[in-house]
């Protein structure tokens, strides 16, 4: 095969990839993807006694100011998913909920709204739910 003709094909195979991912992104395709197209003002509640007793324990941290497990407590979430309502940038701080065994920081994590709202994602951000007390 002539090398102009493996060129097109490399070309043509580099944009398909980009267009997949760009889909995936969106939420163009079923799973896997983030639910981009949630109303975040109406979300899901749930109650804090039936997410796991470490969300309770994050819960209970939060409430006193600390002190946190991990670093990156406290840190501003920037909800680019979208998926919580729209405030300015700094109105979110994320909190990891220990997964028990993991041996990283795992997928859970507590939001707090700087009006003291709270979310739960045990997803790493794809979902959440709001915190009813």
């Amino acid at each position: 095969m002539p090398a102009r003709g493996r060129l097109w094909i490399g070309l043509v195979a580099v944009l398909a990839l980009a267009i997949l991912t760009w889909a995936l992104n969106q939420g163009g395709f079923s799973g896997g993807s983030r639910d981009g197209n949630a109303d975040p003002t109406v979300l899901p509640r749930v109650s804090l006694a039936h997410l796991p007793t470490e969300a309770a324990v994050t819960v209970a941290l939060i409430e006193a100011g600390g002190p946190f497990p991990y670093d990156r407590d406290g840190i501003v979430f920037e909800n680019r998913e979208g998926l919580l309502p729209a405030e300015s940038s700094g109105y979110y701080h994320e909190y990891t909920v220990p997964t028990p065994g993991a041996s990283d920081r795992g997928a859970r994590r507590i939001i707090e709204g700087s009006g003291g709202e709270l979310y739960w994602t045990d997803d790493h951000y794809r979902t959440f739910e709001r915190i009813s007390p």
